[in-house]
Order: structure tokens, then C-alpha cells, then sequence
């Protein structure tokens, strides 16, 4: 049986996504899908307490699993008219952009977390990469030419991520490492990787959205290609480079006690006292 979801769903706009697009999409959902598997799975070999970032990691894959279901079904567009390159309207899909609004901030936070950067820089960060997105989507709803200073704000917010503070590039490699050297290397790594993905994004959209250069095919083979390697393909790298690491060594500890945490407290403590933490961490990390 063949690809029915543009028969099911007819596409609303002039420009609008094929059934090869839509084939493209299911190739790609499947591998959120089986990624999101993987990675539930290898949570559970975790012990509780060193989770964290495997959590994390089950939430962006989640929300790009659903948000590629939703974009093969043809579903989660809506149509505005084109600025360039012939008339009538384009589908642009706002399910990509609710997808981004939670996953952009949760990569960079699976980052960020690994050094030693302030919560404060670590919260303007994550804030400018919802400003990235939202930016992004508004100016892809505008249908004249006010669009491209709404995507002028989301440039500026990208390059604070990526440059002006130097927090992936230059201030958060050259912060203290709670984990030591391995992780340094690892983040070294992951984060010129990820700021070059980051860096292809407004290009892809100046094409798409913006220019109506490519098709809305071109579109999601593009976008799909930069959402694989900036959601599976670096979480697997990143978590594969923290197998080695010791959890406690990152303080991210709730300081709250649970009956199922792997760090059980003195059970002869009396009642009422706050039970005092371990160098092992408390039994609440997270």
C-alpha cells in the first residue's frame, strides 16, 4: 500500500509538500522513532541519579517523533501568501517551529550543563534560542517584506549563542569542567558541531520561507537532513561521550530524599532532622 496521507490530507496551499516529501518524512519520523527506542532503552542501564541527560534526550525525541509524524501526515501547515518567485501561498508548518521551541533549548541545555557557566549564562543562552525560534516563525507568518527584520532578530539571537558571548564557542570551553578532561574533549566537540548545524538553519530558511527559492520538498529534505544530525545523530555522540563520566561530579543534586533513590538515607536518623548528603551525592539527583 502506498503513501495515502496527501489523499487523506490535502495539502492547503499553492506551494505545498509532494508525496516524495511526505515519503521523505516517514523515513525520517522512523528514525526519531527508533532513536527515542535506543535511547529509552539505554536510560534503564543508568543507575538512578545519572539520568539526566539521557532524560533530556527521551524529550527531544519525543517531540521531533511527533512533529515528523505530524508533518509526513501533511498535517500542521498553514498556508500565507509568497513573497517572491510567483503567487499564491506556501505552506509554512508551525509544528516544526512548536517542535524547535522545545528541542533548540533542551540541546543547548544538554550542552550547557556539562560546564561550569553560570545558571545566569546558562539561562540567557536557552532564552535567546526561544527567541531564535519564535522570531523564526513569526517572520515565516508575515507575508510582506516585514518578515526579514523579524528574521533579523532571530540572526542576532543566534549569533549571542554562537559568538558574541562566546558561551558554545569560546566561553563555555574555557569555563571549569566538573567532569574533567574526557568531557572537555567531548564538549569541544559536540559544541563546534553543534554550532555549525545551528549556523545552516536561517540559510535553509532564507530559502524556503523566506525567498520561496525551493520547493516545500527541498524544504523538508533540508530541514529533515539538519534535524537528524542536530537531534539523534549528537545525541547519541554527546551521551556516548559521558559513559565514563561520574554523575556526582556535576552537583545536580534535588538535596531531596526518595524511597526509590539509589542513595537510601540513615535509616536510624531521627525523625524531624534533614538527613545530611554523601560524597556520593544525594539520593534526589536528578
Amino acid at each position: 500500500m502506498g503513501n495515502s496521507a496527501l489523499d487523506l490530507n490535502p495539502p492547503n496551499a499553492t506551494f505545498h509538500l509532494s508525496t516524495h516529501g511526505s515519503d521523505w518524512l516517514w523515513a525520517a519520523f522512523s528514525v526519531f522513532g527508533v532513536s527515542l527506542l535506543t535511547v529509552v532503552a539505554w536510560t534503564f542501564t543508568r543507575p538512578r541519579g545519572a539520568r539526566l541527560f539521557h532524560q533530556i534526550a527521551i524529550v527531544v525525541l519525543t517531540t521531533g517523533s511527533l512533529a515528523y509524524f505530524s508533518m509526513a501526515s501533511d498535517l500542521g501547515a498553514t498556508p500565507v501568501p509568497v513573497e517572491f518567485r510567483g503567487e499564491g501561498t506556501r505552506q509554512i508548518w508551525f509544528v516544526r517551529y512548536i517542535q524547535w521551541f522545545i528541542t533548540f533549548p533542551l540541546l543547548l541545555l544538554e550542552l550547557l550543563l556539562a560546564t561550569g557557566l553560570s545558571l545566569s549564562d546558562i539561562f540567557t543562552t536557552l532564552f535567546m534560542s526561544i527567541v531564535l525560534v519564535i522570531t523564526g516563525l513569526v517572520a515565516a507568518l508575515v507575508p510582506s517584506t516585514y518578515k526579514w527584520g523579524y528574521y533579523t532578530f532571530g540572526v542576532s539571537a543566534l549569533f549571542y549563542i554562537w559568538y558574541v558571548p562566546y558561551v558554545l564557542l569560546w566561553h563555555g570551553p574555557h569555563t571549569t569542567f566538573a567532569a574533567g578532561g574526557v568531557l572537555r574533549r567531548g564538549y569541544l566537540l559536540a559544541a563546534g558541531y553543534l554550532s555549525f548545524l545551528l549556523l545552516l538553519y536561517p540559510i535553509a530558511w532564507a530559502c524556503a520561507e523566506g525567498g520561496n527559492v525551493i520547493s516545500v520538498t527541498s524544504e523538508m529534505i533540508w530541514y529533515g537532513i539538519l534535524d537528524i544530525f542536530a537531534g539523534p545523530i549528537f545525541l547519541f555522540f554527546f551521551l556516548w561521550e559521558l559513559r565514563g563520566v561520574d554523575y556526582a561530579t556535576f552537583g545536580l543534586h534535588s538535596g531531596k530524599y526518595t524511597d526509590k533513590s539509589a542513595y537510601a538515607p540513615n535509616t536510624t536518623q531521627a525523625a524531624g532532622t534533614i538527613p545530611a548528603t554523601t560524597s556520593t551525592g544525594a539520593a534526589g539527583n536528578v
